[in-house]
């Protein structure tokens, strides 16, 4: 029996996007409570849209986040377009989906070679790698993938961060061809070191099992922007009644709000997608990547590292297929009328399913915004975990002093984005005021892309 009391306290975790804190507190043997305490600064970015011109309005929430820019202005255009009835040319959607692809493979690259390859090979940070053989090459190798990155969303958005080409209703430059034959050629070339960190992130045996409902986006052809929203256990959710089956928490110790989906505890992000849509990645990875696609479906959530690792292959795979087919064209702007209207963009981010609702008065500017954020949404699955796992850890007879590192790699694994998770204004405290809703769509309208 276990009879031991005692509270694990982490201040600033480390090798994460963003500030947060944990207390763990264990009773008798028990846990009795695990709290994630982001504490990012609120940026009241919900209400701060509030009379901006809808047609602008992607610029400014692409500041909620440098690391995940490029999703929220992506997400956002597709709102306001869907609020407009616009429907973008196939050479905009490809030209999306190449910024989308950019984005993760800088992204995941970020997090899962510079973040979490440390605690593969037991090291405090990739500063403490040898200065020369294997590991030294590994970290030349993730430079090199990130970059790759960085100049796809170059290419395609203008920036790497805060992309300014990308409008309502198409580009304001498109790529030039033989830029995007440079581009393919550099994704080609680092695309064998992608392959290596898969089959690194597959060997390594971090493991922790817990039954989940994943939710993400399901199409033919893993793209992050198009198909329906779906649950693991095979619910279709329309995206314009997606608001409507989640249920808002304050977590009162925590910046970020939480979410539950019909009354459950969910997860998104890459291993939701994986799970979903692993028979849809691109020909190529599928072809090279059988053995680690073998480990999906999967509970276990460091496969989420796993699985961004495989994303990765796909956005390479499938950027060079683009740049090497399309045949860029310049296409005139069109008139985009402002009216009274409504709209919902939904994409997957690299954390996940991200949701934008927006209202849009006579004049055409924002008068509501609603937006539910990966982290948000993985938040109150990810406090229940990290109770979990130290409850296991317990039973296994793990020293105390070993926890906190299990603790942080579990939190790594789901990669949350605190920056993201914080930029709301308004909470619904128990006797407090209550923060506006948006009125229930008459007719749910299903995003296009």
């Amino acid at each position: 029996m276990h009879t031991q009391s005692f509270d694990i306290t982490i201040k600033n975790l480390s090798k994460i996007e963003g500030h947060t804190d944990l207390d763990v507190a264990v009773k008798d043997g028990k846990v009795v409570s695990a709290k994630l305490k982001i504490d990012e600064n609120k940026r009241f970015f919900t209400t701060g849209a509030i009379g901006k011109p809808a047609l602008g309005i992607h610029q400014v929430v692409s500041r909620i986040c440098g690391t995940c820019s490029i999703a929220h202005l992506l997400a956002c255009i597709n709102c306001v377009e869907d609020a407009f009835s616009v429907e973008p040319s196939e050479q905009t959607v490809k030209l999306r989906d190449l910024l989308l692809y950019g984005l993760n493979i800088r992204d995941h690259a970020m997090h899962l070679y510079l973040f979490c390859l440390p605690d593969i090979f037991g090291k405090d940070s990739v500063l403490d790698f040898a200065d020369e053989g294997y590991e030294h090459d590994l970290v030349h190798k993730a430079f090199d993938v990130k970059s790759a990155g960085n100049d796809l969303c170059v290419l395609s958005g203008g920036r790497a961060v805060h992309s300014p080409f990308p409008q309502v209703g198409g580009f304001m430059k498109i790529p030039k061809k033989e830029d995007a034959k440079k581009i393919a050629n550099s994704l080609r070339e680092i695309r064998s070191s992608a392959i290596e960190f898969v089959d690194i992130f597959k060997k390594r045996d971090f493991r922790f099992i817990s039954e989940t409902m994943y939710i993400a986006l399901r199409n033919d052809r893993f793209s992050y922007q198009d198909g329906d929203l779906m649950t693991s256990d095979g619910a279709r959710v329309a995206h314009g009644n997606f608001r409507d089956h989640l249920q808002k928490f304050v977590v009162p110790y925590s910046q970020a709000p939480g979410f539950e989906f019909k009354g459950r505890p969910y997860v998104v992000g890459a291993l939701a997608r994986m799970n979903m849509n692993r028979d849809t990645l691109h020909r190529d990875t599928r072809r090279d990547l059988s053995s680690a696609l073998s480990v999906f479906p999967s509970d276990n959530i460091f496969n989420n590292n796993l699985a961004q690792a495989i994303e990765i292959v796909h956005c390479i795979d499938s950027s060079i297929e683009l740049l090497e087919t399309m045949e860029f064209k310049d296409e005139p702007r069109k008139a985009i009328k402002p009216k009274k209207s409504e709209g919902i963009g939904v994409l997957e981010a690299p954390r996940g399913t991200l949701y934008y609702h927006l209202h849009i008065d006579d004049a055409g500017k924002i008068e509501f915004a609603d937006l539910v954020i990966p982290t948000s949404q993985n938040q109150i699955k990810m406090d229940k975990d990290i109770g979990a796992l130290v409850q296991d850890r317990i039973e296994k007879g793990v020293p105390r002093e070993q926890m906190p590192l299990e603790i942080e790699k579990l939190i790594r694994a789901y990669d949350p984005c605190m920056s993201c998770a914080t930029h709301f204004l308004k909470v619904n405290w128990k006797g407090g005021a209550k923060p506006r809703q948006a009125p229930s769509r008459a007719a749910s309208k299903t995003a296009r892309r």
